[in-house]
């Protein structure tokens, strides 16, 4: 991803949130075969406060990937959509899209079964609390003969970045009243309506002029 000054992440804290909220990554390898990617859920690490994440992936991915032994890009995407130029008045402009990325890169650590088990726990917690009847990993009817089998067809990582490029492009180079009518047509309905998109664009608009809502 190409960085741009005017776009630049590098606060640590909005990265690790934006990584934190959108954990549905990209992985991408370049093996002998050329490029590959997988998409999994990756999760900031819990025992870190940087920005190790921890992962896994099904067998064979771990070998397509060369897990271990060669560099992975892990791709986060976060809230993204269409700007249209009409939303800028009467001036020359064109379409363009905004959106916040983060990618982190590195070799990555390959887990003890141990690990991997626990971030495996942790990942279905994550999710599956957030449901009125949760079905944990560790709770029937599942066994533990079945998880460890399930388990067993995984292969968890830890990657600490070694590389990292962060992006958030949100109309930052636009006037502040630009701005504010982009925020404004993102929250209304139509066709391009994006509320997710519009409040990263004000939390973004708010860090910048030191507002507070």
């Amino acid at each position: 991803m190409r960085q741009n000054p005017s776009f630049t992440l590098a606060d640590v804290t909005e990265m690790r949130r934006v990584i934190d909220a959108n954990p549905w990554a990209n992985i991408v390898s370049a093996g002998s075969d050329g490029l590959v990617a997988s998409h999994y859920v990756v999760l900031l690490d819990e025992t870190r406060d940087d920005l190790t994440v921890v992962g896994h992936v099904g067998r064979p991915d771990d070998l397509i990937h060369g897990m271990g032994e060669r560099e992975l890009l892990v791709v986060f995407q976060g809230p993204h959509g269409y700007v249209s130029p009409g939303w800028y008045g009467d001036v020359q402009a064109v379409p363009t899209w905004n959106y916040t990325a983060v990618h982190l890169s590195g070799v990555p650590e390959i887990l003890s079964d141990e690990e991997n088990l626990e971030v495996l726990d942790r990942l279905v917690r994550r999710f599956e609390e957030r449901m009125p009847d949760p079905r944990l990993m560790w709770e029937r009817p599942n066994d533990p003969a079945f998880v460890q089998r399930l388990a067993a067809g995984t292969v968890g990582f830890r990657l600490t970045p070694t590389r990292l490029v962060a992006k958030r492009k949100l109309s930052q180079n636009k006037p502040a009243e630009t701005i504010e009518a982009v925020i404004s047509a993102l929250s209304e309905d139509g066709p391009y309506a994006n509320r997710e998109l519009a409040a990263e664009m004000r939390r973004a608009q708010d860090a910048r002029t030191g507002a507070s809502r």
